[in-house]
């Protein structure tokens, strides 16, 4: 069964639609070196938006190709 959290942004690099281009001004890609797959619940979603907002890390670039997921695990 498959579940889906609306609280939790799962950002996959390999189905980022602008992946290449846009990595280089990715918050994801400064933070962790462009992941295969990054979870992040409401609370680190505000705390990196704080970050973009101030100046510190650029935005979240991930253009999405397809609904991710969560697996069931």
């Amino acid at each position: 069964m498959d579940f889906f959290d609306e609280d939790t942004l799962v950002i996959d690099c390999d189905r980022c639609q602008v992946r290449g281009d846009a990595c280089s001004d990715c918050v994801v890609s400064v933070l962790l070196g462009a992941p295969p797959e990054v979870e992040w619940d409401s609370a680190e979603q505000r705390a990196v938006d704080v970050l973009a907002e101030a100046g510190m890390v650029p935005k979240l670039r991930l253009v999405p190709g397809t609904p991710a997921r969560r697996r069931a695990g």
